[in-house]
């Protein structure tokens, strides 16, 4: 429950008084060359990136405006993407819990309105085969578990929000003849060991009979995976939300934390929330300063997107689109792609690796580059949209919903690696067990684990390589360049 106390109250009960804001504000620009790893909050008020989603998700709905006065609220919800609103609508619905939800800058501003939309069954960016080589096969039944468990949440959650669903499942393109062994071997293992029917299909047969990709060599079909629009499903989430009795002020970052006697203060440009306990779920945006708990803990990572003109028949023709599912690629650096609705390409990928080099015209082109080369036939296509967004990857590219402190009412969610817009559901509800203390059967690895901090070599952690992230981040793009061209 959420109380606004009048700035007259003393600041031992509330926060120390702040300076009263007016009851709306118009949004700031949009800051191209944001930076988590340089900024110390992503702004306060600024408007969304622009993108396709943003553009074609109609009016945003209301919310509840910047916090005008110090507030008293039993649970703080900290980003109001997808695992923020997520774990926000769990909480009221099946706790009776009304979160307060802050924002810097409008709602969902971050990674939900900027991602490609595909909700596949999967989270973070490691195989079944490598959950088996890092936690036992146990473990990684029970990851896998809980993806399937978390696709039919998303599928529930989402029943009764126009959000363009594009169902059928996920098809993973090999762009190279020499990534088949490793994806037939995989799809045994998913077929075998976890029961679920993966299957290899030739690259004529792609090429043929569902997408004209002129790379692939084949590719390994999952029967899971939907297409979404971003904007329209994260607009959906805050109606939901607003509905129960969620309060959501956006224009609201957390500029700094104090926790006294186990209750957290945090101030806003407005005011200061109180909160009992407080959850983070700030992704690709999490400032190093948002707590110390997530300092040098994640590796945010650029994706460039971009969204063309509506193809003509003759152009759909031409590439032999002969489906609507959610495509990726077998790169390391990978592409991510799928006719929309309307009959757009969109595609993404890797950009540049600080915030400082995003709006160069390069990256831009490297993508439509690759797009030509996967399809010719839109070579000169005029592109509508073009955008990037921080990705939130953790260290062993692994998420965590977790708990760091057991003697601290703080927790977060993130670190989904490039599969969050499904697995964002699943971990808001897992958050939403935590702040509930209905944890008890959280047992998996990346439910009692920390985010890590950097290792070398998968065999040291340390914060002290965290200054070193970025040049270690050029030179893997080199070296996984190199290898995913590599014939």
């Amino acid at each position: 429950m959420e109380t606004i106390v009048q700035h007259g109250a003393r600041p031992d009960e509330v926060g120390s008084e702040s300076e009263q804001r007016p009851a709306t504000q118009a949004s700031q620009p949009y800051d191209p060359a944001y930076d988590p790893l340089v900024s110390a909050t992503p702004g306060e008020g600024r408007d969304y990136a622009p993108t396709y989603w943003v553009a074609t998700a109609g009016e945003p709905p209301q919310d509840d405006g910047p916090v005008m006065g110090d507030i008293d609220a039993d649970v703080v919800i900290v980003g109001s993407g997808f695992t923020g609103l997520t774990a926000a609508i769990v909480l009221a619905e099946k706790y009776g819990i009304k979160a307060t939800v802050l924002e810097a800058n409008r709602v969902s501003w971050g990674c939900s309105t900027r991602n490609g939309g595909q909700a596949q069954c999967a989270t973070g960016r490691l195989k079944r085969s490598q959950w088996i080589e890092r936690y036992g096969l146990e473990a990684a039944h029970g990851l896998h578990r809980e993806c399937v468990e978390g696709m039919e949440n998303f599928k529930e959650l989402i029943k009764d929000i126009d959000c363009d669903p594009q169902p059928g499942g996920h098809l993973y393109i090999a762009h190279r003849e020499r990534m088949m062994p490793g994806l037939e071997k995989e799809a045994r293992l998913l077929r075998e060991t976890f029961h679920y029917d993966a299957r290899i299909i030739d690259g004529a047969t792609v090429r043929n009979e569902w997408v004209g990709d002129e790379e692939a060599c084949g590719a390994m079909h999952e029967p899971e995976g939907i297409g979404v629009h971003p904007g329209k499903l994260a607009f959906g989430y805050l109606r939901k939300a607003r509905r129960l009795g969620v309060k959501v002020h956006p224009a609201s970052p957390v500029e700094s934390w104090e926790t006294r006697d186990g209750v957290h203060y945090l101030r806003t440009p407005g005011g200061v929330v109180k909160a009992r306990s407080v959850g983070m779920a700030t992704g690709g945006y999490t400032s190093g300063k948002l707590h110390p708990e997530l300092d040098k803990r994640l590796m945010p990572v650029l994706s460039n997107s971009l969204v063309t003109r509506p193809l003509t028949a003759q152009e759909i023709e031409a590439t032999r689109f002969h489906t609507h599912q959610v495509l990726t690629d077998t790169r390391v650096l990978r592409h991510y792609y799928r006719l929309l609705p309307d009959n757009r390409l969109q595609i993404g990928s890797r950009s540049a690796v600080s915030g400082r080099d995003a709006p160069k015209a390069q990256y831009e082109q490297l993508l439509i580059a690759d797009m030509h080369r996967k399809f010719p036939a839109l070579t000169g296509i005029e592109v509508d949209y073009s955008w990037w967004g921080w990705v939130d990857v953790s260290h062993d590219m692994m998420p965590r919903i977790h708990q760091p402190d057991p003697k601290q009412s703080v927790y977060y969610a993130m670190g989904y690696g490039g599969n969050g817009v499904m697995y964002s559901a699943q971990a808001g509800k897992r958050l939403a067990q935590w702040i509930a203390k209905d944890a008890a059967d959280l047992v998996l690895p990346i439910f009692q684990s920390r985010l890590p901090y950097p290792n070398v070599l998968n065999k040291v952690e340390s914060p002290l390589f965290a200054p070193f992230r970025r040049t270690g981040q050029r030179c893997l793009y080199r070296w996984y360049a190199m290898k995913d061209e590599a014939q």
